[in-house]
């Protein structure tokens, strides 16, 4: 513990929160966490259940539906390719998908009548890999969104890579490109991206280039028969407050590889797979031996490149994300902490990002950490975990 710089009994502390104010009172059904600390494994707890209904302990190797988490991983395997010289960031995306040339922006109106005008300039790769390219998720009652739900623009099974973008080809955009940020399907547009640069399914590009470098031997698109009973429950908080299954793991569509490969929401894996993910990320893409990314393009990721350098509170539309917003910036593929002071939190310089049910993540290069928090509850923006478990851990660093 001395090697981390922690304090073994404030640290401690995490345990205890969570078991007295989330596992005890059935908030949540289990967890688990991992935090890393120049390199030193601090603190590992696996706590509660993975599955309430057949009183299944949580456990080390539990699987888990990452979902948004899948992000980093789709931004970091186009970066390699950008290494690869493939691309620039100021590159239009529709040198790529060219039924995406004629992109237009909303101005007004709706259905037919709706108004629409030519961008200020072209949709880039920068802006697909920061969610800045005037796409959305399809699911609120704006005119745009409900021309996404008309071209049921989705990405379910049935649906590919393809068949997606060239939907999206014929709804407008929200804004133009650069100007707004909005949470939106641009993951899965990268993860289009790596394919048609790759020529590679991106299943097989992620194990090629990413997992099997890794050892990160059970993060997939599917949970296989063999690995079925280490699969979590996955639930949601009712409004009485309690909780009720929504995914059960001997049922989940997870068991069958899907024919969408959702580079922004997709995955399953463990904690320590994505924490050796997380490593590799502090460590500047290296790990073991194992160069996933150039320590100067991680860097290149990892600052805000909103317009203007401002944060998420001047440039977000809409209130769905993975992230406060005051404070906070955005970059190729994660959200980082611009102020302590404004965004309310410890942490500057910190880049992260967080999944639907609930699981987050963050890498701090000030600090050399490295922590990862996997539990199963949906919707993400019911607790702070983040937030509180921030304050436990920095306020455990005393070296």
């Amino acid at each position: 513990m001395a090697a981390s710089g922690f304090d073994e009994a404030r640290l401690g502390r995490i345990t205890g929160h969570l078991e007295e104010h989330y596992i005890e009172p059935r908030k949540i059904a289990g967890c688990q966490v991992a935090v890393v600390r120049h390199g030193h494994l601090a603190y590992h707890a696996s706590l509660g259940s993975r599955d309430l209904e057949r009183g299944l302990p949580m456990a080390d190797d539990t699987i888990f539906r990452i979902y948004s988490m899948t992000k980093p991983i789709t931004s970091v395997a186009l970066m390699q390719l950008y290494e690869r010289g493939m691309f620039q960031l100021n590159d239009p995306v529709h040198r790529v998908i060219p039924q995406w040339r004629d992109h237009e922006v909303y101005v007004r109106g709706e259905g037919e009548r709706i108004e629409t005008r030519p961008p200020e300039g072209p949709m880039t790769f920068r802006h697909v890999l920061g969610h800045t390219a005037g796409l959305s998720y399809g699911g609120t009652n704006h005119p745009v969104d409900k021309l996404y739900q008309a071209a049921a623009v989705r990405r379910g099974d049935g649906e590919n890579l393809e068949t997606f973008v060239e939907k999206l080809a014929a709804v407008p955009l929200h804004y133009d490109p650069g100007q707004r940020w909005m949470y939106s399907y641009a993951t899965d547009v990268c993860g289009h991206l790596v394919e048609a640069l790759s020529g590679m399914p991106l299943d097989r590009y992620f194990d090629e280039h990413i997992f099997k470098p890794l050892g990160m031997v059970d993060t997939a698109f599917n949970v296989p028969a063999r690995k079925v009973e280490r699969f979590a429950a996955n639930y949601e908080r009712t409004p009485e407050k309690t909780l009720k299954l929504i995914d059960d793991p001997r049922a989940s569509a997870y068991l069958a590889q899907p024919t969408f490969l959702s580079g922004g929401g997709g995955l399953t894996g463990t904690t320590a797979d994505y924490l050796r993910f997380c490593e590799m990320l502090r460590r500047g893409g290296e790990l073991d031996g194992a160069r996933i990314l150039g320590p100067r393009t991680l860097k290149l990721m990892t600052r805000n490149h909103l317009a203007g350098g401002g944060d998420l509170a001047r440039m977000a539309e809409g209130a769905f994300s993975e992230t406060a917003y005051q404070g906070v910036g955005f970059g190729l593929g994660f959200a980082m902490t611009l102020s302590e002071v404004g965004a309310g939190t410890l942490g500057a310089g910190d880049f992260y990002w967080g999944g639907a049910a609930s699981t987050i993540f963050w890498v701090d290069p000030v600090e050399d950490l490295s922590v990862v928090f996997m539990t199963q509850l949906m919707p993400s923006a019911t607790f702070n975990f983040r937030g509180q478990l921030k304050n436990i851990i920095y306020s455990a660093i005393v070296d």
